[in-house]
């Protein structure tokens, strides 16, 4: 098989913000949903090694298939909002879908499954139509075995096992009645055996361990408790008549086949200060030709703690044994744990779908936290390289901007993308952004103001320290002096305010008197404390520290800002909003040296959705949802006057060749010919010429290219291919990228000037619309230094934002195109 044209450099994404999402497989996997897709995560390697793409709406429960034996697992379990539970299982190194479980009239919410035998899997489901459904899987297909209903409630979570000796199948299931029920499998239909009562609020999770012959099974509740039972078989009766009065928990008896078992409560363990959301034993360990059950539990609340429990070796009483979690920041609690297979490392995924992972430092028997990759929890809007192309930044719909960067390790040849800087942390859901310098960008939100935004020095510094770069190289001309430190966010505000090296000395600890000589002194705004990165930061540097200070608000809007655009020499900025009528319709053009608005440009009727400055930047295009575009030419930039922008060209309602909304658009790098790309599903080309002399029209040079879907993205490669044909990448509503190459034809009637060469496949591509398309602006792949020199001319980087949350970047050889 012939290596793929497009190759995924990097996936940056986050967990879904639900319980039972994570699972930590047997074989170092990390499976967790995200999205529409469930990603598997190396955790070593630091990157998502497969995305898997079937369900059409959102993983909400993701669930390895344990083996008996302890093996690394070749099945995963995963139910989402689309109603059904798929089972992959791994062939030829690759998980597929096998089996999809279809039935369920709600989203699904938790999942868990058993394997019987090796082609005999027992899955559980619970869903939101009130009911838990139990599924036998074989060789591909999926049959609904039973369907247990629970009238008006909702079982929040499903645990199955089998009983020790008997091989029958139990079910524990946790609900909004606060209790949890236990069910078994006895001639064929799952029977209910008894309700165990205790928990005063909703039951969160529930799962058992099976230790030497007894099954521990563990549940949690938002009453901010934990509860440990164990079942067991019952021996003879004991005499009643004992020596010393000893004090007996209640035990519930039941029988299965004959033979009888109770469940007592062994322990209730408080520890956590709110809702406790997600429980996890310890995974079993082979040792010698036994298997082995550690009796040690590891639960994440919304307190933002994880505590790891066991029972003290001497009195056999549950203590708390290790405690981590975040203290402090603007963040919500977690939502689920896992540990790893070897009990080294634990994992918790956060409220805001971010994941935490702390690793046991063997010599200082210690826990620290680890690198782990993050990502963007909404739809990702828009994203922009950085000048030189050594990282991206980007904007979404889940109120953030994040930039990122590859991480350079010393002896290490393997490069991985990280977030090394959360600049803005906003109140509204960002739009787009464009930079206007190597350190400073301009975004746009769902509010009427732009706002500008220059690095402090602290990230410069980090950027140096991670990226293996020298200060100086990265600084150029900057001065560095005059940067501020970093930026804090007032308690109430919503800018970032600039720190300085002064503002840091005057929050020394010297002020620990009692009395506090105003207001101002109780409550500190300045959060911010500087950090010294050698490896990328943690979620909790990343919301506090990291955040860039506000240079300037830019007022003149009227709607929400929809799409920025600024020119190659970063002098101008164009800008545009939402817009219902013509009088809104106009771009506003700013001057990046004293950030004034320089021009107003009304042509348009409705939203302008993009723009593009021309490389020479003399030339802007628009395009917009009334299905014209329009094209600006730059007045004489040697005159004194502020250099103004007049219409050269545009379409009207009776010239348009497009049909529907256009999306995109994009130069070539020579400035003769631009692209639009439409709803319509056409792709055209345009030119030539844009000639000197007036009244040239600007027509489409190019047949017209049906991509079978809606384009709702496209660019076009800065370096030709070697056959001097331009290379454009093509983003479609569905999520597939297409590689496409063009070459001018006198003869467009046949639609010979169009060649397809490359698309992602099921894997590579993005469940949702592809929101924007960018091409680095450097050949070669970011990050690999001396390397990267050596093969300049055989690789170029594309790097893609969609509405699945997720930021991919894709090494393409464009030498073999």
């Amino acid at each position: 098989m012939s290596a793929p044209v497009m190759d995924t450099c990097h996936v940056s994404c986050c967990a879904n913000r639900t319980p039972n999402v994570v699972s930590w497989g047997r074989g170092g996997l990390i499976a967790f949903g995200t999205c529409n897709s469930v990603a598997l995560y190396n955790p070593q390697e630091i990157r998502i090694v497969e995305l898997l793409n079937k369900h059409t709406g959102r993983v909400n429960a993701v669930h390895w298939v344990h083996k008996q034996d302890c093996s690394p697992e070749t099945q995963l379990v995963s139910g989402g909002s689309d109603n059904n539970v798929i089972v992959w299982e791994k062939q030829d190194g690759k998980f597929t879908a096998c089996a999809v479980c279809s039935g369920h009239s709600g989203p699904v919410c938790a999942v868990d499954a058993v394997s019987l035998s090796s082609s005999h899997l027992l899955v559980a489901s619970a869903s939101s139509d009130s009911t838990v459904k139990l599924w036998t899987c074989t060789s591909g297909t999926a049959e609904c075995l039973q369907t247990v209903s629970f009238g008006s409630g909702f079982m929040m979570d499903v645990s199955l096992v089998l009983l020790p000796g008997s091989r029958v199948p139990v079910l524990a299931c946790g609900g909004d009645d606060s209790r949890v029920h236990l069910y078994a499998q006895l001639s064929g239909q799952f029977q209910r055996l008894l309700t165990l009562t205790g928990h005063e609020d909703w039951v969160r999770c529930v799962e058992w361990a099976s230790k030497d012959g007894e099954l521990w099974l563990a549940s949690c509740s938002q009453d901010c408790l934990i509860r440990v039972w164990r079942l067991f078989a019952k021996t003879v009766a004991e005499p009643d008549h004992q020596t010393d009065a000893v004090i007996k928990m209640k035990e519930n008896i039941f029988q299965v086949s004959g033979d009888e078992f109770a469940v007592s409560l062994e322990t209730v363990l408080a520890g956590h200060e709110n809702w406790v959301y997600g429980i996890h034993w310890q995974p079993p360990c082979v040792k010698g030709d036994s298997v082995e059950q550690p009796l040690k539990l590891l639960s994440a609340s919304m307190d933002k703690t994880m505590i790891l429990w066991g029972p003290e070796e001497d009195s056999g009483v549950w203590v708390e044994l290790v405690r981590v979690g975040e203290v402090g920041g603007n963040t919500l609690g977690f939502y689920g744990c896992q540990m790893s297979p070897d009990g080294s490392m634990i994992l918790a995924h956060a409220f805001h779908g971010a994941l935490h992972l702390w690793h046991c430092d063997r010599n200082q028997g210690e826990w620290r936290p680890s690198v782990v990759i993050s990502g963007h929890f909404n739809a990702v809007q828009d994203l922009s390289w950085d000048p030189e192309g050594e990282f991206i930044i980007t904007v979404g719909s889940d109120q953030t901007t994040r930039l990122f960067t590859p991480w350079t390790r010393k002896g290490c040849s393997q490069i991985t993308w990280h977030e090394i800087s959360r600049p803005q942390i906003h109140g509204f859901d960002m739009q787009c952004l464009t930079m206007v310098g190597r350190f400073q960008f301009v975004s746009g939100a769902d509010e009427k103001v732009l706002r500008v935004f220059k690095a402090p020095r602290n990230f410069v510094e980090n950027l140096a320290n991670i990226s293996c770069t020298s200060l100086e190289k990265l600084l150029g001309c900057n001065d560095i002096a005059d940067l501020p430190e970093g930026a804090s966010t007032p308690a109430l505000g919503l800018s970032n305010k600039a720190v300085f090296q002064g503002d840091l000395a005057s929050q020394s600890p010297q002020q620990d008197s009692k009395d506090f000589n105003s207001m101002s002194d109780q409550y500190k705004e300045s959060y911010f404390h500087p950090v010294k990165l050698t490896e990328p930061p943690t979620e909790d540097d990343l919301l506090q520290n990291t955040l860039w200070p506000e240079v300037q608000k830019l007022y003149g809007h009227g709607f929400e800002m929809f799409c920025l655009a600024s020119d190659s020499a970063k002098t101008v900025v164009a800008s545009a909003c939402k817009a219902s009528k013509p009088e809104h319709a106009a771009i506003l053009l700013w001057s990046t040296s004293s950030l004034k608005q320089l021009q107003s440009l009304p042509c348009h009727s409705l939203t302008i959705t993009q723009m593009a400055f021309s490389p020479n930047g003399r030339l802007l295009l628009a395009v917009s949802r009334d299905r014209t575009w329009s094209l600006w030419r730059r007045g004489n930039p040697d005159s004194d006057t502020e250099t103004s922008f007049s219409l050269y060209a545009n379409t009207s309602k009776d010239t348009a060749v497009h049909t529907r909304i256009i999306w995109s658009c994009d130069w070539s790098s020579d400035s003769k010919y631009f692209v639009t790309s439409s709803r319509d599903k056409k792709v055209i080309i345009w030119g030539p010429g844009v000639g000197e002399c007036e009244g040239v029209s600007v027509t489409p040079c190019s047949s017209v290219l049906d991509v079978g879907d809606s384009a709702t993205a496209v660019s076009i490669c800065p370096f030709l291919c070697s056959d001097q044909s331009y290379l454009l990448a093509v983003g479609l509503e569905n999520g597939q990228i297409v590689l496409y190459k063009w070459r001018p034809s006198e003869d467009l009637s046949s639609g010979s000037d169009w060649s397809r060469c490359g698309e992602t496949d099921a894997c590579q591509s993005h469940t949702l619309v592809v929101k924007r398309l960018r091409w680095r602006p450097r050949p070669g792949r970011a990050g690999h230094g001396e390397q990267e020199r050596n093969e300049e001319q055989d690789w170029v980087q594309l790097a893609s934002a969609g509405a699945d949350h997720a930021v991919k970047i894709f090494n393409i050889k464009i030498s073999a195109l």
